[in-house]
């Protein structure tokens, strides 16, 4: 199964501050385990909110809104994808994460379909 992990802004985060020398190396040899188990696939870290913008669909029209965005909570600071065989072996691999205090990571199943099972889906839909 494919799964998205989700690290969520913090304040600093969103302040553009960088972690520390130790943080780094933390991580970097975390990254290292995980490409070395062969369960990530991509990630990136994200510059903050308010370097960002949001589209909003309002009838016709799309509504572009500048960053920096109010709610912290609501906000990622970056994402993996991840190749696992379980949710458990990603909730495994996510405790072992190096994270600051009151951080949050979530983790999101993907949508995997075949060809033949979206035209099932879309046939069904009509």
């Amino acid at each position: 199964m494919r799964v998205m992990v989700i690290g969520k802004a913090s304040k600093d985060t969103e302040a553009g501050v960088m972690p520390t020398a130790q943080a780094w190396e933390e991580m970097e040899k975390y990254q290292e385990e995980l490409a070395k188990a062969g369960i990530v696939l991509a990630g990136e870290g994200l510059l903050p909110s308010s370097k960002g913008v949001r589209i909003r669909q309002s009838g016709k029209d799309r509504i572009v809104t500048d960053g920096p965005f109010a709610e912290t909570k609501e906000l990622i600071a970056g994402y993996s994808i991840w190749q696992v065989k379980s949710m458990e072996e990603a909730i495994a691999w996510a405790k072992r994460c190096p994270m600051a205090d009151d951080s949050e990571i979530e983790i999101r199943p993907l949508f995997s379909y075949s060809p033949e099972e979206v035209s099932e889906i879309v046939s069904q839909a009509k």
